[in-house]
């Protein structure tokens, strides 16, 4: 016993190397959720807070209605499949270090960019305040957890800076970064879960996405199933390019866009949409959109990371990710006032605009301050 207590520990051994084209994939995937993200950040009709059984207070048209299909339908699987890639990429590198020295890493690259880019979001928005033009986006955007009360971020109180800096950015998004912090810190308790009793796992945590329940910033149903789905597929090594016997794209697809048209349709004709109809259909669709885009899209990758130019734009997603909230939500209400009832147009240019301005400012900065650039980006694309 005493020999083999005193045996050295193995080195950390790098990981195998993805396949090639799941390599693509991953990246692809990345960035397109990327600016899915800004296309549901810019959604512009009334009211704007979107959650599974939001309705809409606004005449029913093709305009309103195509924007409603998308923003809270049709590109909601974004952020369970960022989540699962996430997952799967953190069980991936499993032996590369001890899961401390790996959490160590991530407060570099993923703390450390939340506390940043929130501070930013601050910053920003009270320098908007300082003049009465751009003070009023920010009221009409409506970002203040506080209330119309206290809407501005000049008027906020020492702790409610605290409190917006640190737990509820202006920058509403990043609370994906701050979930995906916990998940990492529980990642060994999540892998022995997983590999012990994924169905008694996969249960509980279903249900808690299902219902929409969570303990902001601990936890929250989305990223405690596809998270640990990530890390259940990579440590089952479950060939994630192959489709299962039992999925058929075209019928998994019309069912998906079917589910959301009923959805829409719902939102528009009824003042107080049935919450478990609405929730049903949302998450349901959430679960095929994965499906459908993660196996039906391969010719679409393929196509796309051929072009260098495309590649290059992957090196930017998380530019795209922290930037642009709360840019896209002043700019909205900016774009609304120079052309009213542009709506749909709007929703369709904005986000690009913003995407363009976000990669435009990232590859200046990468080029001229890579330092800095690193220390924002938390590492990544340099």
């Amino acid at each position: 016993m005493n020999a083999i207590s005193r045996a050295p520990v193995p080195p950390p051994t790098r990981p195998a190397r993805l396949d090639p084209f799941l390599s693509q994939k991953l990246r692809f995937w990345s960035l397109v959720a990327m600016v899915l993200l800004v296309y549901v950040h810019g959604y512009n009709l009334h009211s704007r807070y979107l959650q599974p059984w939001t309705p809409v207070d606004e005449a029913l048209s093709p305009g309103t209605f195509v924007q409603y299909f998308l923003a809270n339908g049709l590109l909601r699987f974004r952020i369970p499949i960022l989540f699962a890639i996430s997952g799967y990429l953190f069980a991936h590198h499993d032996a590369s270090a001890p899961h401390g020295v790996r959490v160590k890493r991530r407060l570099r690259t993923l703390l450390l960019p939340y506390l940043l880019w929130s501070a930013i979001g601050l910053g920003f928005t009270w320098a908007l305040e300082q003049y009465p033009p751009t003070r009023q986006l920010v009221v009409e955007a409506a970002l203040s957890i506080f209330g119309p009360q206290n809407p501005l971020v000049s008027g906020y109180s020492p702790g409610e800076l605290l409190l917006r800096w640190l737990l509820l950015p202006v920058p509403f998004q990043l609370w994906f970064l701050r979930s995906l912090l916990v998940y990492n810190l529980a990642y060994p308790w999540i892998r022995k879960a997983v590999a012990r009793g994924p169905w008694v796992y996969f249960s509980i945590a279903g249900l808690l996405w299902f219902t929409e329940f969570g303990i902001p910033p601990l936890f929250e149903g989305t990223g405690l199933v596809f998270f640990a789905l990530g890390v259940w597929l990579r440590k089952t090594e479950f060939n994630v390019l192959t489709p299962p016997r039992w999925f058929r794209l075209g019928l998994f697809a019309a069912v998906w866009v079917l589910l959301l048209a009923v959805k829409t349709w719902l939102a528009f004709y009824f003042e107080h949409p049935p919450f478990l109809l609405m929730l049903f259909l949302h998450k349901t669709a959430e679960a095929l959109g994965v499906l459908v885009m993660w196996f039906g899209a391969d010719g679409l990758v393929r196509a796309a990371m051929r072009r260098s130019w495309f590649g290059w734009l992957t090196g930017f997603s998380f530019m795209i990710y922290v930037l642009h909230v709360p840019l896209v939500n002043y700019a909205t209400e900016a774009a609304l006032r120079a052309w009213p009832g542009q709506n749909l147009l709007v929703f369709l240019l904005l986000p690009l605009a913003i995407v363009a301005l976000a990669v435009l400012l990232g590859a200046a900065l990468r080029r001229l301050v890579p330092g800095v650039y690193g220390v924002l980006t938390g590492g990544r694309g340099l």
